[in-house]
């Protein structure tokens, strides 16, 4: 696989606060294993992500990314593919797209979002 295969951007929130704890979380966790993560912060950038084919509403409420092949992926599925790719989140990831746990986790991160949107009064 080359590097542009391998490579993945993730479009998150720049303007959320635990968004941008995440990615911190993430990238420490990950190591050397997320120096192929390109993070795309969303914020302002409504023509561009259009422009991906990503509609800019939803990338405020499910995390997005673009695999290496040009794919987007949205949701868990994002989270399966980013978690994946360290070694230390694999079992989450394997867990995380499990048949019963999956549905569940994904109404729970929708509740979540839209709860911190409406705060923000960004919804």
């Amino acid at each position: 696989m080359n590097l542009e295969q391998n490579r993945i951007t993730v479009y998150y929130d720049g303007a959320c606060p635990i968004c941008i704890k995440d990615r911190a979380d993430y990238e420490r966790l990950a190591g050397e294993d997320g120096r192929n993560v390109v993070w795309f912060d969303i914020t302002g950038r409504d023509n561009e992500l259009r422009a991906l084919g990503i509609d800019p509403r939803k990338a405020l409420t499910e995390l997005h990314i673009m695999d290496g092949n040009g794919q987007i992926r949205s949701e868990m599925d994002a989270y399966i593919v980013l978690m994946g790719r360290v070694p230390r989140l694999k079992l989450l990831a394997w867990f995380i797209g499990l048949p019963v746990v999956r549905p569940l986790l994904g109404r729970l991160y929708r509740w979540m979002v839209r709860r911190r949107l409406r705060r923000q009064g960004r919804l």
